[in-house]
């Protein structure tokens, strides 16, 4: 295991629990934060490119990654330990040697039109009353931020998008709805999101993007990954229609 590169960044200490026969939690803090949300990046990047025999796939999330395998395989590879978990952990915890380059590990930039209000954005009044702000006002919030996506779930290509304006700040609504359209975007407490699918949702919903975020038949299905940003674009319902058109 070796990693000669400038700038780097050291993976911190993590703890390992066990989640199921086929499958371990790492659990890098408990706060949702850019440097944890970097760090688990940078981890999963590196566990990718140096995989352990018997590996499968990983789920990041705020704090934490999981790292599922095949538990018969691992029992039998020729890894550091007596039990599976022993096996796994041992080269999870070495894995921390390395180091990665920043400057080669670094997310797109991506613009996401948006339509604010009306029809499309259902809850704006809603935020509008919760947060005392004219609708005008949180739409020029809402899209003067520049957004970390931190995580990819609770659906396909559903983005968890981190540094909204703590103004916009709003709780999600009381009854969810039975179904929320794909493009739909939405603030639940304090974060911001895009549904990719028509879905039940709870988020106040206030506007709607033309963009499609996912689609199975793509090379790459989700338009968004971990690490990507975001960037939301105000267009008029002229140009959403174009859009959408295409």
């Amino acid at each position: 295991m070796e990693a000669e590169i400038s700038n780097p960044l050291i993976i911190k200490n993590f703890e390992i629990y066990s989640l199921s026969e086929q499958a371990v939690t790492l659990s890098f803090g408990k706060e949702i934060s850019e440097v944890l949300a970097q760090q688990i990046r940078c981890f999963n990047h590196i566990l990718h490119q140096n995989p352990f025999k018997g590996f499968k796939t990983t789920v990041p999330a705020y704090a934490t990654l999981t790292v599922f395998f095949d538990p018969i395989i691992v029992f039998s590879a020729d890894l550091e330990g007596i039990s599976i978990f022993e096996k796994v952990s041992t080269f999870l915890n070495k894995l921390k040697t390395f180091k990665i380059d920043l400057s080669n590990y670094k997310g797109e930039t991506i613009t996401i039109p948006v339509y604010y209000g009306g029809d499309f954005g259902p809850d704006l009044d809603e935020v509008s009353l919760h947060t005392k702000l004219s609708k005008e006002e949180i739409i020029k919030i809402h899209s003067s931020v520049t957004y970390k996506v931190y995580m990819i779930g609770f659906v396909p290509g559903f983005p968890y998008l981190g540094g909204m304006d703590n103004r916009l700040t709003t709780p999600r609504k009381t009854h969810p709805r039975a179904i929320v359209p794909a493009g739909a975007v939405g603030i639940a407490g304090e974060q911001t999101g895009v549904y990719p699918l028509d879905t039940p949702g709870g988020w106040q919903i206030i506007g709607q993007t033309p963009a499609i975020l996912f689609d199975a038949k793509r090379e790459q299905p989700s338009l968004l990954k971990a690490g990507d940003e975001v960037v939301f674009k105000p267009i008029t319902l002229k140009e959403f229609d174009h859009l959408l058109g295409k």
